[in-house]
């Protein structure tokens, strides 16, 4: 959202509104001053929920009714729900996008109100070709894009170190357990680093639990855990592999960022997003979802064959920039004002 609110600020005659409206209302990427920002003056207090969702219902209709945009794009599948709820009999065009794995279960209520709700948005953006297939087969709209996330293209480095990395948050999901094996028995030679970087995510304490599995190991000199870093450019340009083992995503940021870097990268083909990007043998590798074999070999080609690292880097270079920011921007800013023209 911050790299779209930077771009449409480009853009003449164009007043801009961000509303800010969930738990925490921190903005913690950089926007443009121009922007005005709006946030409740009050704390979203979740042993509140039901009054405090009730008040932000309140709030985005009062503040939207005040604002009369001539278009609204929300983000989030629960906050979109929200968004749509707040504005029904309002003439404002509402757009809503996804932003995680396009058929994840949101409980009963949500998955209904989505149901519901979604129909009414003057149109819907998918991240991937297989949520907007989703979307469609679920009737949630009729006016459908596909438009992946904005991706900057990293300044080249030399991806001298021989380093397999990871970059992610540690949930179960990513099997960052799972990869940590499959580097093993690959990395016979011992000549190459496993390196992950991220924290841990969802209550989940599996940063301390994986530093446990290899300290027993005694694979500290092979795989390094750096938990979170706020800046990652470095790590991509220096490694020479980029390894993703998620089985769960809705666009894969971080294995964007590895190929817009120009790293060699392996995935599994996962709903949804890594078939969006990778094209099999081009620019990358796609492994079919848990199969470990497969992984294992071409994990070792990519290990062994410096050209064919160099090819895919190139060639994952390349292919990212169709996801330049201005370019993902401009997709976006034509479709949410499909109802001005």
């Amino acid at each position: 959202m911050s790299l779209i609110i930077r771009e449409f600020d480009s853009y003449d005659m164009l007043e801009l509104h961000l509303v800010l409206f969930g738990r925490s209302r921190e903005i913690i990427q950089p926007i443009p001053d121009s922007v005005n920002v709006h946030k409740p003056n009050w704390k979203f207090k979740n042993e509140r929920r039901s009054w405090h969702t009730v008040k932000t219902i309140f709030f985005l209709r009062k503040k939207i009714k005040a604002i009369s945009p001539d278009t609204l794009l929300s983000f989030g599948e629960m906050w979109n729900n929200l968004v749509l709820l707040s504005t029904v009999g309002l003439a404002t065009p509402i757009f809503v996008s996804d932003r995680s794995k396009p058929d994840k279960n949101l409980g009963l209520i949500q998955n209904a109100l989505r149901d519901y709700l979604y129909p009414r948005a003057a149109g819907f953006i998918a991240q991937t070709e297989k949520a907007a297939q989703m979307a469609k087969e679920q009737s949630w709209n009729r006016n459908i894009a596909v438009i992946g996330n904005p991706v900057t293209l990293i300044e080249l480095g030399s991806h001298e170190e021989n380093e397999v990395l990871t970059v992610g948050r540690l949930i179960a999901t990513k099997n960052i357990g799972r990869l940590m094996e499959i580097f093993q028995e690959v990395n016979q030679s011992g000549k190459w680093k496993l390196i992950v970087v991220g924290g841990n995510a969802k209550k989940k304490y599996l940063l301390e639990q994986y530093k446990t599995t290899v300290d027993d190991k005694g694979w500290e000199d092979q795989i390094q855990f750096l938990g979170e870093k706020k800046e990652v450019t470095s790590f991509y340009q220096r490694s020479k592999i980029f390894a993703f083992t998620s089985t769960s995503e809705g666009f894969p940021n971080a294995l964007g960022e590895a190929m817009a870097a120009g790293c060699a990268c392996i995935a599994y083909d996962c709903v949804a997003g890594p078939s969006d990007i990778i094209d099999d043998g081009i620019n990358g590798f796609l492994i079919p979802v848990g199969d470990e074999v497969e992984y294992k070999m071409k994990l070792q080609l990519l290990m062994e064959d410096e050209d064919l690292r160099k090819r895919f880097g190139k060639a994952a270079r390349d292919k990212m920039k169709q996801f330049e920011a201005g370019k993902i921007a401009r997709k976006f800013y034509e479709f949410i004002t499909q109802p001005l023209k």
